[in-house]
């Protein structure tokens, strides 16, 4: 047999390359299915006609069916007018409350204290989340708490909290917090609990330390349910600052509609609930859009 007939084996990957190469490799090798089923799957989807020019039709469309319905229960006098404005009535107190300047002040007050109320919810939420998603002792010590927390009504809760914390958007803010909390924690535990096994097993094989783990897998593969978790939060935040607004007071949306109410102007309530009907639609849409362009990572 000739020398030249024998080829030197090939070098092993297991001693190639510091441990984070290493770390990379084992994950890139145990997603890489997972990849490339995925890319298949979002270039068949590309290769579909798709009418992006008439996707705004659909919610148009029910629009216009309801403010039909509308007007047809308040001319026929099924509902009287005083309880349910007409939507022109409704469209031109929020014309003239837009164009004064008033809405935009309360809007802005109102979506300070949900976004601020959201932060703090996340802040806590998020790692109270991975620890009960990684250690049972953790889990089985605050879950009961959770459920129970969930018993109080927001209502309740806002008196105290004002009590507490005073008269300002202090309070507002965090009971915004408390209704976020929840939502966000099940979440995030979900997305963490929900990983492929192979994959940080793989990592944690080659060396990978917690926050490695997190930071390069953990957190990217969670960011669809936590980002869900966000989205339905972000909504919820609104919510509690109107009911903080109702007990605390303050100067936003919740007060206006207290002062439309005890006016006895129908069309100005219709008008302020348009606007944070309109709020909570733009927050969600836009994180929707980052959920979008975050939860898919290029290879």
């Amino acid at each position: 047999m000739s020398i030249r007939s024998i080829s030197p084996p090939p070098p092993s990957t297991e001693s190639v390359g510091p441990p984070q190469e290493r770390v990379s490799l084992a994950v890139q090798e145990a997603v890489a299915p997972g990849a490339i089923a995925v890319k298949q799957a979002a270039s068949h989807h590309s290769r579909r006609p798709r009418l992006r020019g008439l996707g705004f039709l659909p919610p148009v469309l029910l629009g216009v069916a309801l403010i039909a319905a509308w007007q047809l229960l308040v001319q026929t006098g099924t509902v009287s007018e005083f309880l349910l404005p007409y939507p022109a009535d409704v469209l031109r107190s929020f014309w003239q409350s837009l164009t004064t300047d008033s809405l935009l002040s309360f809007t802005q007050t109102t979506l300070i204290e949900s976004l601020a109320g959201c932060a703090l919810g996340a802040a806590v939420a998020l790692p109270l989340g991975y620890a009960i998603a990684h250690s049972r002792l953790a889990a089985r010590a605050i879950q009961p708490y959770l459920a129970a927390s969930q018993a109080l009504p927001a209502i309740a809760l806002a008196p105290l909290i004002a009590l507490w914390l005073g008269y300002d958007l202090l309070p507002v803010i965090v009971l915004c917090a408390l209704i976020v909390f929840f939502p966000m924690v099940i979440t995030t535990v979900l997305g963490l609990r929900t990983l492929d096994r192979d994959v940080t097993d793989a990592a944690r094989t080659e060396g990978a330390g917690w926050w490695a783990l997190l930071r390069s897998i953990e957190f990217p593969l969670a960011l669809p349910s936590i980002l869900a978790g966000v989205r339905t939060s972000i909504t919820l935040s609104i919510t509690g600052a109107v009911v903080g607004e109702f007990v605390v007071g303050g100067h936003g949306l919740g007060e206006l509609l207290l002062v439309d109410f005890n006016a006895a102007d129908s069309a100005g309530v219709f008008a302020t609930l348009l606007m944070l009907g309109l709020l909570a639609a733009v927050l969600y849409g836009l994180v929707r859009l980052i959920e979008r362009r975050c939860s898919y990572v290029e290879a």
